[in-house]
């Protein structure tokens, strides 16, 4: 049983500290936050822009549909269609408008003023640039420039000129050695 035990308390220690962690609580208030925008917006839409937009109609903009069969016949008592093939499309385009004024609420009151202010900070603190990267011939060139010093610093000169005379010699293909 202590197995068990130590298990059991291992799980529990494993899922406080994923609850605990820094993302997981930022989600949560994230998931919240955003449930009770998108009632406002829900709000705004149904109470303020369908409206305006029915207002082009002769009703209310939930209520606009089209007949994919014909003849649409509706019911007085039910409301339902009794006959025919409806298509509600009023509903859709509330959703869309839902949809498109969250969006836009979200990019322009959270996500530019946040790239902003990141664009801001890095102005203030700028990173150090890394150093540019070496071609393959750059590195080969002075892997060839280190073993000739090498070579020349070992005792062993190839020549009067120095170090990158007999290097450059080399690499046009005279062999200027003295024997």
């Amino acid at each position: 049983m202590p197995d068990a035990e130590v298990e059991k308390k291992s799980l529990l220690a494993g899922f406080r500290e994923f609850l605990m962690r820094g993302n997981v609580v930022e989600l949560a208030v994230a998931v919240v936050v955003g449930t009770a925008f998108s009632k406002i917006v829900d709000s705004v839409v149904k109470g303020l822009i369908n409206p305006l937009v029915g207002a082009i109609g002769t009703k209310d903009l939930d209520k606009y549909s089209s007949c994919l069969k014909a003849p649409c016949e509706i019911s007085k008592t039910t409301g339902e269609v009794t006959e025919g093939v409806p298509i509600n499309w009023g509903p859709v385009l509330s959703a869309s408008l839902t949809f498109l004024i969250t969006a836009a609420v979200v990019y322009f009151l959270m996500i530019l003023p946040m790239s902003k202010y990141k664009e801001r900070r890095a102005a203030k603190n700028p990173t150090p640039e890394a150093p540019p990267e070496l071609s393959e011939v750059d590195l080969l060139a002075e892997i060839r420039d280190l073993l000739a010093a090498q070579r020349n610093g070992s005792g062993s000169t190839h020549g009067g000129a120095g170090g990158e005379a007999s290097v450059g010699a080399q690499r046009d293909g005279l062999d200027i050695r003295k024997e």
